[in-house]
């Protein structure tokens, strides 16, 4: 497509419950509106098993079911989803674009609910070795690790499938759970044959010259190992803001929060954030539906210039 029809009212990065909430209310409102969701099974309201706090639930159910709920009714509306890892971001002028490996999409406004599951490197050498064998994006550096020995740290679903991606391109995978399980264990990228699971193991140490050679492994009876390789990737969440992708194109606070005011307008015109990538002192999934639905309404007003609340943020 091109010219008109290939850009979007509203892009919306983050498929959580503040991120699919703002597709309802922008699609509703007859926005053309699409999310990029990084993974059905990343976020944090995936993980969590049993919800029954939230109001019009007559029965617990887990996260994913919740937001499975939200997904439908987003695409009811007539919101568009795709599943992709956003790495990049363009925001000044009056068109946006956010950048993933599968393409590039063009929107008048954007909102940012991509959540805080994001964490600083805690492994020895991981910052180190960052970009020079240490990944946190399969999608976007696996052709770089062709015919090589890889691992990926972590135990969630998207773990397991970012491994079974990189089984295309390297020699074999080793997959370091920290726990005796993984949270899913058919998943059909298990059955790869260049790829090995190791149970129980915790990455202590990544380690090398100019760039990764080799990992230090402890298993539960504290027995250490090493594991010649060329490439780590994590996937270990932890609760900083997820907000790499944007390289210091949206003010940050003190703390890597997006500034955002209570209509979660960001001084960038055109540019909400919403949810707990704002840092909210209470992160419960009806405030972050709550921040959604006031993005996609300051959206809305922003693409109709009507008058919308003022905030000075030289203060």
């Amino acid at each position: 497509m091109s010219g008109e029809e290939n850009i979007y009212d509203v892009l919306i990065i983050g498929g959580g419950p503040a991120g699919l909430s703002a597709a309802q209310y922008a699609s509703r409102s007859k926005l053309k509106t699409l999310v990029i969701d990084k993974s059905r099974t990343a976020g944090a309201l995936a993980y969590s098993s049993n919800i029954e706090n939230y109001p019009g639930l007559v029965r617990p159910v887990s996260g994913r079911e919740l937001l499975d709920m939200f997904r439908e009714q987003a695409v009811t509306f007539g919101a568009e989803v795709v599943e992709a890892q956003v790495v990049g971001v363009k925001l000044e002028g009056e068109i946006k674009e956010v950048f993933t490996m599968e393409g590039g999409y063009k929107g008048k406004s954007i909102i940012i609910a991509t959540g805080s599951m994001g964490r600083k490197a805690s492994i020895k050498g991981e910052a180190e070795f960052l970009g020079k064998g240490v990944s946190y994006c399969a999608v976007c550096d696996a052709a770089f690790f062709k015919g090589k020995v890889v691992c990926v740290i972590g135990n969630s679903e998207e773990a397991v499938k970012e491994a079974g991606y990189l089984t295309r391109f390297a020699e074999t995978v080793y997959l370091i759970s920290p726990t005796p399980k993984l949270k899913v264990e058919d998943h059909p990228a298990l059955e790869s044959a260049n790829m090995k699971v190791l149970l129980g193991q915790t990455v202590s140490a990544i380690e090398g010259g100019d760039a990764v050679e080799k990992i230090r492994l402890s298993d539960e009876a504290k027995r250490e190992s090493e594991l010649p390789l060329a490439g780590v990737f994590v996937y270990i969440y932890g609760s900083k803001p997820i907000v790499d992708f944007l390289f210091g194109s949206v003010p940050l606070t003190e703390e890597e929060c997006i500034d955002a005011n209570r209509m979660m307008e960001t001084p960038i015109s055109g540019v909400f954030a919403a949810g707990d990538v704002r840092c909210t002192e209470i992160r419960q999934v009806v405030t972050a539906a709550s921040d959604g639905a006031i993005a996609a309404l300051s959206a809305e007003k922003f693409l109709h210039h009507r008058s919308r609340h003022k905030y000075d943020w030289a203060k």
